[in-house]
């Protein structure tokens, strides 16, 4: 794997690849010594231009627990402030050697370029850019998803038959659009649900059904609801009329969690707006696999470094040379 950019053009193979991948960094996670050498001697540079929080300590924690060594660089308080370009910034971290790039972005399209302008030599992970995609955070929802329904037997396994409903701000959601591509590909039916204003214009064009009422599509039986943050940080205008006429036809409150089926997961990419699009209860329901997600972040994240960066060698190959 050179790059990934999105999930879009991820094959079904790839995508199984890398989701049995990450079981095998997941499985060496929970012994005593997490601490992998496969990547001594790389370096990986978190290069954030938007703020996060969830996404560049995973991605940290994975580059450190395969041994890499890690530079996390924020556009606050850097060159860029003052004007440094992106092909500029991008050359400077490939002059001090970095091998992959972890990027987020404001931009939609920054990481395709910065993979493809020939800037930089190194692998190019997109951590999420602008209202495009962030094919991470699906990936990990997807192995969420498969490990909830099969266990310990996932590996190899698709989504074939797997309802999920997603929930919200889909117009300016980037995760909405890797998820919906991501479980298309691995099979998932996929229902959409947002009032009209938030959702795509293109929306006809995807591979899923779109519902205007919640209610409805719990109705359906979903066995995954996911419940996207309202962004708005990226709203300039009224998409609804107020926070609390949305809490009270698309936010998931303790009613609505009730009514889905009794195995139905309810997931959430975080950060989480407590009150507006999920309660307190449900987000802190057994049925929650937020926490589940974190989790599996770390293991997807380092399953993607070491296909980016650790040629052909299998992550099994790797724990038995650690077992020894």
């Amino acid at each position: 794997m050179r790059h990934l950019l999105d999930t879009r053009t991820l094959a079904r193979d790839e995508a199984i690849r890398i989701l049995d991948v990450a079981e095998d960094m997941a499985d060496t996670q929970s012994r005593e010594v997490k601490k992998l050498p496969t990547l001594r001697g790389k370096t990986v540079v978190n290069l954030f231009f938007e703020d996060s929080t969830r996404t560049r300590i995973s991605f940290e924690a994975a580059a450190k627990r395969l041994s890499a060594d890690v530079i996390n660089f924020a556009a606050k308080g850097s060159s860029v402030s003052k004007g440094e370009s992106l092909q500029d910034t991008s050359q400077t971290l490939q002059a001090m050697g970095a091998d992959a790039v972890v990027i987020r972005h404001g931009a939609s399209g920054a990481p395709r370029t910065l993979a493809t302008s020939g800037w930089i030599d190194a692998g190019v992970v997109n951590a999420g850019d602008g209202t495009h995609e962030h094919p991470t955070q699906a990936l990990l929802d997807a192995f969420t998803m498969r490990k909830r329904r099969y266990g310990a037997a996932s590996r190899g396994r698709d989504l074939s038959g797997f309802r999920v409903a997603i929930v919200g701000d889909v117009l300016h959601s980037r995760v909405a659009r890797s998820n919906v591509w991501l479980l298309h590909v691995l099979g998932a039916d996929v229902t959409l649900v947002a009032p009209p204003t938030l959702l795509p214009q293109d929306v006809s064009a995807w591979p899923v059904t779109v519902r205007y009422d919640l209610d409805d599509a719990i109705a359906d039986g979903p066995d995954a609801l996911m419940m996207l943050r309202i962004q708005l940080e990226r709203m300039n205008a009224a998409y609804f009329p107020s926070e609390r006429e949305y809490s009270r036809r698309w936010g998931l409150d303790a009613l609505r969690l009730a009514a889905l089926p009794a195995d139905s997961i309810v997931m959430h990419p975080g950060p989480m707006n407590r009150g507006l699009e999920i309660s307190a209860e449900a987000a802190d329901s057994p049925r929650s696999t937020v926490l589940e997600q974190v989790r599996a972040g770390v293991s997807v994240r380092m399953a993607v470094l070491y296909l980016l960066l650790a040629g052909e060698r299998t992550a099994g190959d790797q724990r038995n040379e650690e077992d020894r």
